[in-house]
């Protein structure tokens, strides 16, 4: 399926989508340093929340546009160890710039100096990752890959049980956070 716009016209509601996006991560406080870093300090759960609440809202939309037929799932192998050290990577270096790439964008847009010096140092690992990928697909990519698969085949529950289990689980987190008093 493809959208009914392209052109110009796609081009200007990327932007429009971009703006909305980043207004969103501001207002939502997840474009903060101190925000981020104080969710990996356990302080500040904001960032926790606010991520549940998009899974939980995306995770609906998508159950709802591949229920009405007007999306289908793309399934990518499971490359497990592949997964897990991208996933290291990745959250050291959250941990040490002190945003993602979304929110390291949103805080640019505010004027952070050091999310501008941080986001050149994704541009040079995506480089990097670019120049040592064919070592990386024979020697890393290939290695746990379990092919395409998703949980419902794994486990043998739905997709509307799985995503009720995720509902309950962000419920749960949502009032211990609360009762917890750590959130801003």
């Amino acid at each position: 399926m493809s959208l009914p716009v392209s052109g110009t016209a796609a081009l200007v509601l990327a932007v429009l989508f971009g703006f909305a996006f980043g207004w969103l991560l501001h207002r939502g406080r997840v474009a903060s340093f101190d925000t981020i870093v104080n969710q990996f300090r356990f302080q500040d759960f904001t960032v926790l929340k606010v991520m549940l609440t998009a899974i939980l809202v995306g995770g609906i939309g998508v159950l709802a546009l591949i229920d009405g037929g007007l999306a289908k799932y793309h399934i990518k192998d499971a490359n497990m160890l592949a997964v897990a050290l991208g996933g290291g990577i990745f959250g050291i270096g959250m941990v040490l710039y002190g945003y993602c790439p979304g929110t390291a964008i949103a805080a640019m847009g505010s004027g952070s100096i050091h999310a501008a010096v941080g986001f050149f140092g994704m541009i040079l690992g995506g480089i990097l990752y670019a120049l040592s990928y064919p070592w990386l697909r024979d020697n890393v990519i290939s290695v746990a890959k379990w092919g395409k698969m998703r949980l419902p085949e794994l486990t043998g529950l739905s997709d509307l049980t799985l995503f009720g289990i995720l509902a309950a689980v962000a419920i749960v987190a949502f009032v211990a956070i609360e009762r917890s008093g750590r959130t801003a």
